[in-house]
């Protein structure tokens, strides 16, 4: 079984086939998804979701792109929204410097009040990251201060210092399709680094589809290429990183509900 932790299935590039989209992650082998919240304003479509598939998740947050625009959320707020059933953590949030479309200090304001919400509830919180290694790893050691919370790096593509400090933080990185771009040796370099039980594997779908799909439009089944990718980066076999990363999902999103042998079958089938 395999997990895609972080995707985007209500963004309108799946409107007109999203049931097919499922059913092929279900065929690829794909046990969850955890479908990520990107503004306050439009969670609703986002939650229902996790009504429609058994075996999607979401997380409900601000995009950096949108910290400057979405409604004014302190952690309390937040929090209050992640009563909503299948919410399993906060995000995406964080810090975008490469196309700043929000204030740099609106985005540092609203990252660190997902950070407070991850505090208050244990809940784990997803962080966004471009072109921000060094605010970003300063924020996040500043936060963890005032006390410890739980997360991930979702689609990593930073440096070996911010990979750094978030495992010092206990934090764990995601990977994406990125990792098989031939000009991401990179972050092949840092992830090679990583242990293997502080990864996971995620599509961003729509975005970021791994080869051989690159270009086209991404969806949850292509996790697998990813997963591959990685497998071989780090000498493992693929059964058995796909054991691990799924290991690592449900550990980090401990409120969600892992499907086990009839479970498993059932989702797939409905």
């Amino acid at each position: 079984m395999l997990v895609d932790s972080h995707c985007h299935l209500d963004f309108p590039d799946f409107a007109d086939e999203l049931d097919q989209v499922v059913a092929r992650a279900r065929l690829a082998g794909l046990g969850a998804m955890l479908t990520i919240g990107t503004h306050v304003t439009r969670f609703e479509p986002v939650r229902a979701l996790t009504d429609r598939f058994p075996d999607v998740w979401c997380t409900v947050g601000i995009h950096p792109h949108e910290a400057g625009r979405e409604p004014v959320h302190d952690a309390e707020a937040l929090a209050r929204l992640a009563e909503a059933p299948k919410v399993v953590g906060f995000g995406e949030t964080g810090l975008d410097y490469f196309y700043d479309h929000s204030p740099r200090a609106d985005q540092e304001r609203s990252f660190r009040a997902h950070l407070e919400a991850a505090r208050l509830t244990g809940l784990p919180v997803v962080i966004h990251t471009r072109d921000a290694d060094e605010d970003t790893a300063r924020l996040l050691r500043e936060e963890y201060e005032k006390g410890p919370f739980t997360g991930l790096i979702h689609c990593f593509s930073g440096g070996a210092d911010l990979a750094r400090t978030a495992l010092d933080l206990g934090l764990y990185l995601s990977v994406s399709g990125i990792i098989t771009f031939p000009k991401a040796q990179n972050v092949r370099d840092v992830i090679a680094t990583v242990p293997l039980d502080r990864l996971l594997v995620e599509t961003d779908a729509p975005y970021l589809a791994p080869v051989p799909f690159r270009g086209k439009r991404n969806e949850p089944a292509h996790v697998v290429h990813t997963a591959a990718a990685v497998a071989r980066l780090k000498g493992v076999p693929e059964e058995a990183f796909h054991q691990a990363t799924t290991d690592n999902f449900f550990r980090l999103f401990a409120t969600c509900v892992r499907p086990a042998g009839p479970a498993a079958s059932a989702a797939s089938a409905s």
